[in-house]
């Protein structure tokens, strides 16, 4: 019997900038994890919903953003063969830095590292890793 897939959010920050949509990527610490967007686990019991607000807060230290729409949900096999069930959300914030470090507050695997945040404003101006940018074309157009 196979295991059932692990549920996680991704979050796609947006913010408009000089009349262009951007969306929000960092660069983590450990140069072979690439450029992503805050993502994680959504926790038992936790709706999806919830753990893109509460993944955002961890790893962004943002805090006054607001959940726009879910943009796509599918199913995802992860380099260790694990399905992944994933949830794609737009979240739309007007009010946050060009640039920034951060460390993030979830613990685990993430503890003592440190990310570092910019800007993007299209789908080709950097490659996200593992499937990070799969709908980047719903945000940009």
């Amino acid at each position: 019997m196979g295991l059932l897939p692990i549920k996680k959010v991704y979050g796609y920050i947006t913010r408009i900038r000089k009349g262009k949509v951007e969306i929000l990527v960092f660069r983590h610490s450990n140069p072979k994890a690439g450029i992503q967007i805050p993502k994680g686990t959504v926790e038992s019991k936790e709706s999806t919903y919830h753990a893109v607000i509460r993944e955002v807060k961890e790893e962004t230290g943002l805090k006054d953003f607001k959940v726009n729409n879910l943009i796509a949900e599918d199913y995802w096999r992860n380099d260790d063969h694990v399905i992944h069930h994933r949830y794609f959300y737009q979240i739309n914030i007007s009010n946050a830095p060009d640039r920034w470090d951060y460390e993030p507050t979830g613990g685990g695997n993430e503890e003592g590292l440190t990310f570092h945040y910019f800007w993007i404003s299209s789908k080709d101006e950097v490659e996200l890793v593992r499937g990070h940018g799969d709908y980047l074309n719903v945000i940009f157009g």
